[in-house]
């Protein structure tokens, strides 16, 4: 059973309830490619346009064009949903969404002093910042 909050950000998002947790439906949808209003919706929800800008690799003026696709590519919707994953993980870790938003807005020594949501543009950044999530859900630190 999903917590509620994800339940409310499948819905938000119109994406396929789960598929940010299961695997195969998470490589499923990344082949398949996610509509853009997700980037739309999850700038929304989450409020931080310059993420998505980096993670899509494009500017300002330019991240409207990917609201209105159909279709993403595959190698911007796994940009996309791994970023997501990350919030999601963070706020089951924290217990709601501001918390976590606040977390990620906050630089951090375990981050070398970079705020974890600044890391997201890459894949390196991302287990980065997993890692750490791990590691708080465990107790090592906070």
């Amino acid at each position: 059973m999903q917590p509620a909050f994800a339940v409310d950000l499948y819905r938000q998002l119109s994406l396929p309830e789960g598929v940010l947790e299961d695997r195969a439906d998470y490589i499923r949808q990344v082949r398949q490619g996610i509509p853009g209003s997700v980037v739309k919706g999850a700038i929304d929800l989450l409020g931080n346009r310059e993420l998505f800008i980096r993670l899509l690799h494009t500017t300002s003026p330019n991240l409207s064009r990917f609201y209105k696709r159909k279709t993403l590519s595959p190698e911007d919707s796994e940009e996309v949903l791994d970023a997501l994953r990350i919030f999601v993980e963070a706020i089951r870790i924290w217990g709601d969404i501001d918390t976590a938003q606040q977390w990620l807005d906050t630089p951090l020594p375990a981050l070398a002093g970079e705020k974890p949501v600044d890391l997201f543009d890459t894949f390196e950044g991302r287990r980065w910042v997993r890692q750490v999530l791990r590691r708080i859900e465990y107790g090592e630190f906070s």
